[in-house]
This record gives structure tokens, C-alpha cells and sequence, in this order.
């Protein structure tokens, strides 16, 4: 058994015991937006990796879940909301720890801008408002609107969030579902059209690319799957936060997986992969594969569903999303590692009121400036969400292995969960950043170039250098952290 030390974590005045297993899941599901990642990314992955991209996804979900493993392990000993910075910073130092925390807040605060207009751009689709759709001022400033009102719903408290995070993630996997299912039942009862394809064992096969091909389609289901850790850092408002946390993680990446296998399989036997119509490799379907089937496989009515459904899937991650990052961002306050003033809760409604209200700002105005910037250059934001993703779980995972080395050798459960599986997946993450790094440099590389270099490694790399001027910030104003005062380093003193 794992002792567990959440007596030594300092109360942030959040409220707990809040949720159950069922509640910090639908949070972690709902903060991935699985329906609108789907519809992004999908297309994506099939044109780096042709028909392989369900084995993508289980390629990619295998370090998920060793992350996922070193997060449980973690958050069983130490239940803190400030996840990678607290861990990272104990086991490390604080500036990794410092660091790692804002590689979170910079993922999500890119996050937030992208989801906030496919939201807004799909509602206003949905209304019949087509024309109004394709007019920018018009998504942006309803873009904005969402941000704010989703901000204020985090604002209201965790119940609240949980309670509307439940009903959007059970519209959400129920019409993937039905439309996973009406496209495969069309294709073996011939009669999905002459561009349908039968699935193939192949399409489970990872073998016959090359790293770059790989790297390319990791990075960006790291993208699919980020958000389920939103279920450890509301670990300190959850009932057992010694355990249900990382059990929800866990299960999280697990219910992503299959999910994900299975609508990539049924999109890919319906749609072949053609460079006309339907076909995946038609360039004008890869912003949205999900949306484009609705028609043809279940009519008004599912092409209707679908729509609602990623509009509703952005909607719901762009609430998810503010709360871990409000909560982390209270965590390294109460550690005096960044202004107190981030340490202030709500006394009604018991949530990090300042770190909440920033946070739906910060992602308001990176918003508002790259959306005014250009189309592309959102667009490129979120291709470059990955890097800061890979980044702060490889540190969470070596963290684990870090802290815990001294218990591996107690039992075979500790040698894989605590060791094996946290530094193979710290592993995979570093060489998915590196490889994609290296690969988004090419100015072909995504929509934009910025000085010659892709936009999108400049806005990814970009956006966690900026982190640095900003601890040294905090470093020159709050140094007792700094030296370890407030936030110690330890060894690894864990009784197993």
C-alpha cells in the first residue's frame, strides 16, 4: 500500500469532496473535447499516415497511458491541484517545476482560443446562420462571448462545472457512437457508395512508416488525447483524492482509445480514401471529417447531431479547460511561486477567483490577437499545441520516476508503474517533441511563416520561451521559492 501524504498538502481552500469517479472523469473527457478533436485531427493524421490512423492512435495512446500510470502514482502520494509544477518541483528543483507548470497554462491557454471559435463558428452553423458563420468579426466576437461565459460558469464553482460537464460528455460519445455505427452498418450492407472501403487488419499496423511520418501523427494525437489530467488537478475537490483521481485518468485514456479506434475506423470505411468527394484524401476534407459524413450516412437529422455535437464538444473544453489551469495556477501562489494574489478563493463559491478570471482573459486576448493576425495562424497555434503538451507530461513523468526510485525494488508493481512505464512514456514524449520540433521548422510546414522558420514552431517554442523572462521574474520578486523554501525538493521518502 502507498502511504499517502495529502495530509502534508496545505489547504488552498477548495472545495472538497465534491465529486465522485463518474464527475472527475466527465471533467477529464470533456477538457480532451473528443468529438471536435476528432473532427480537427482525423483528417490530419490520415494525410501523414494514410490509412494507418487508427494505429496511430494506439500508438500514441500506449505512452498516454504510462503517463496517465505516473500521474496516478503521483497523485496517490501527493493529491495536489498544482499536478506537474508540484510534482516536477519536488522532485526536481523548482525551476523545472516552475516550468512545467507553465507548459500546462500555455497549452491550455492556446486550447482555449481554438476551441472558443470552432464553438462559435459550429452553434452559428447549427442556428442556420451559415452566412454569419463564415464572417470573422462576427465568430470572434461570438468567440469571445464563450470564453467569458464559460469562464463565469468555472467561476460559479466545481458543481456547477461538473454538472454541465456531465450532460455535454453523454451527448458527446452517444452520437459518435450512433454515427460510428449507422457509417460502418452502411458499409457492410453495401450501401455506403462506390468510395466506401471494407476496414483492414493493416489499418491496426503501425509498421511501414518512417519517424517523421510517425512523429508528425503522434504530435498531433497527443493533441486528441491532452486534457484527461484535468481529472488530477481537481483531485483535492474529489471524494478519496488519494485514489479515485488517478483511477479517472487511467480510465479516461482508456475510454479515449476506443473511442477514437472506432469512429477513425468507421470515417475511414465510409469515406476510402479518394481525392474527390468524401474521399480522405480530398484536402477539403481534412478540416472536418466528422461533419462532412453526416449527410450521406444518416441525413438532416445525423448531419444536424453532428454539428451540435462539436459545437458542444468545443463548448464543453472550453469550461473544462480553465479549470486545471486556474487550479495550478493557485497551487503556485499558495507556493509563492508566481503573485499571491492568485492564491485568492472565492468564498461563496469556494474556486480560484483570480486565477480563474486570468486565465479567460489571457486566453481572450491570445484570442483576439491571432485571430486578428490571421485564420492560418490560429490554425497553426493549435498544430503547435502538442510541443507544450509533450513537454509537461514528460516532466510529470520522469518526476515519477524520480521521486519513487528508491521503491521500485519492493515489488514487481512498483518496478513497472513507478519506473518502467513512467520513463518509457517521458521517453516518447521528449522524442515527439524533438522530432516534430525539428520537423516544424520547415517554413512548408503548416500555413504560416514567420522570419522564414514555420509558424508553427515559432508560435509552439515561441510560447514556452516566453515562460522564461517570466520566472525569472517571479525568481527576482518571490525567491524563497526559488531556494526551495516554500516548495522543497525531496528524496524520494515514500513508504510502499
Amino acid at each position: 500500500m502507498v502511504a499517502s501524504r495529502a495530509s502534508a498538502v496545505p489547504d488552498k481552500g477548495l472545495r472538497s469532496n465534491s465529486l465522485g469517479l463518474f464527475g472527475n472523469m466527465a471533467i477529464g473527457l470533456s477538457s480532451t473535447a473528443p468529438a471536435y478533436s476528432l473532427a480537427a485531427t482525423l483528417g490530419a493524421v490520415v494525410a501523414h499516415v494514410g490509412g494507418k490512423a487508427p494505429a496511430m492512435f494506439v500508438v500514441a495512446f500506449v505512452p498516454m497511458l504510462m503517463v496517465a500510470c505516473a500521474y496516478r502514482e503521483l497523485a496517490a502520494d501527493t493529491p495536489d491541484a498544482g499536478t506537474t509544477f508540484t510534482w516536477g518541483a519536488r522532485a526536481f528543483g523548482p525551476w523545472i517545476g516552475w516550468m512545467g507548470g507553465w507548459g500546462l497554462a500555455v497549452s491550455a491557454i492556446i486550447c482555449l482560443a481554438n476551441v472558443a471559435e470552432i464553438s462559435a463558428t459550429y452553434l452559428l452553423r447549427f442556428a442556420g446562420l451559415g452566412s454569419v458563420a463564415d464572417d470573422r468579426v462576427a465568430v470572434v466576437g461570438f468567440g469571445c462571448l464563450l470564453i467569458v461565459a464559460m469562464t463565469w460558469v468555472s467561476y460559479r464553482g466545481i458543481v456547477v462545472s461538473e454538472r454541465m460537464q456531465n450532460v455535454l460528455m453523454s451527448i458527446q460519445f452517444a452520437v459518435l457512437a450512433l454515427a460510428a455505427a449507422a457509417a460502418l452498418w452502411s458499409v457492410y450492407a453495401d450501401d455506403a457508395g462506390p468510395q466506401a472501403v471494407r476496414p483492414s487488419w493493416d489499418w491496426l499496423d503501425p509498421t511501414g512508416l518512417n519517424s517523421s511520418q510517425v512523429a508528425a501523427a503522434v504530435i498531433l494525437c497527443i493533441f486528441l488525447y491532452w486534457g484527461w489530467d484535468a481529472c488530477l488537478a481537481v483531485g483535492e475537490e474529489t471524494k478519496e483524492s488519494s485514489s479515485t483521481p488517478g483511477r479517472a485518468a487511467v480510465l479516461a485514456t482508456v475510454v479515449l482509445m476506443s473511442t477514437y479506434v472506432l469512429v477513425a475506423i468507421a470515417v475511414q470505411a465510409y469515406s476510402g480514401f479518394g481525392s474527390e468527394g468524401l474521399g480522405l484524401g480530398n484536402p477539403d476534407n481534412h478540416d472536418d471529417v466528422l461533419t462532412v459524413l453526416g449527410e450521406p450516412v444518416g441525413g438532416a437529422v445525423l448531419s444536424g447531431l453532428l454539428v451540435l455535437t462539436v459545437a458542444l464538444s468545443a463548448l464543453s473544453s472550453t469550461q473544462s479547460t480553465v479549470l486545471p489551469t486556474a487550479r495550478g495556477t493557485l497551487a503556485m501562489a499558495v507556493y509563492r511561486a508566481v503573485p499571491e494574489r492568485f492564491a485568492r478563493v472565492q468564498p461563496k463559491y469556494l474556486t480560484p477567483s483570480f486565477g480563474t478570471v486570468m486565465m479567460g482573459a489571457s486566453a481572450l486576448v491570445f484570442y483576439l490577437v491571432l485571430a486578428l493576425l490571421s485564420r492560418n495562424t490560429l490554425e497553426d497555434s493549435i498544430s503547435s499545441l502538442g510541443l507544450a503538451v509533450a513537454f509537461y507530461y514528460a516532466v510529470t513523468a520522469f518526476a515519477c520516476a524520480w521521486h519513487f526510485r528508491r521503491t521500485v525494488r519492493r515489488s514487481l508493481r512498483n518496478l513497472v508503474l513507478r519506473l518502467i512505464f513512467p520513463v518509457l512514456g517521458g521517453i516518447a514524449m521528449i522524442w515527439a517533441f524533438c522530432r516534430s520540433a525539428i520537423d516544424m521548422v520547415a517554413p512548408d510546414y503548416g500555413e504560416t511563416v514567420i522570419g522564414g522558420i514555420g509558424g508553427v514552431f515559432v508560435i509552439g517554442i515561441g510560447m514556452l520561451v516566453l515562460g522564461v523572462p517570466l520566472m525569472l521574474a517571479c525568481a527576482a520578486t518571490r525567491p524563497g521559492f526559488f531556494r526551495g523554501e516554500t516548495l522543497p525538493r525531496e528524496s524520494a521518502t515514500v513508504e510502499a
